[in-house]
């Protein structure tokens, strides 16, 4: 497991992108509830968010591909709407220890995704 940021560092309601030895992962925090995923769209395998730390729809009650639109719920990362309906985000596992988010990277996380940014 890889330390990732302190519990704290992600507010109540908001989403954070961070990058741990070049994997990209998104963390949300919902009524206190930490949720980890590849920052990764299913449809196109691109970065979800086109500013920094700009994951979530305009209510906060999901998380929005800027690319297309599409949809996810935060609680299982299932795709709602758009071209990707009824896929995931990959989740990650995670820890919390003294405060300490701490991740376990699948091996796919480890090397680039030959998908991203292809059209």
């Amino acid at each position: 497991m890889q330390p990732l940021c302190l519990i704290e560092d992600i507010d109540e309601g908001d989403a954070r992108g961070f990058n741990l030895n070049g994997s990209a992962i998104i963390a949300i925090k919902k009524q206190g509830e930490l949720y980890l995923y590849q920052n990764s769209c299913p449809h196109r395998g691109i970065n979800l968010e086109w500013q920094p730390d700009q994951f979530l729809d305009p209510d906060r009650q999901l998380i929005q591909c800027a690319s297309h639109g599409a949809l996810f719920l935060i609680e299982s990362g299932q795709c709602v709407q758009g071209p990707c309906f009824g896929e995931h985000l990959k989740p990650i596992k995670f820890s919390v220890q003294d405060k300490q988010v701490l991740v376990e990277l699948p091996d796919t996380l480890l090397s680039p995704n030959p998908q991203a940014g292809n059209d």
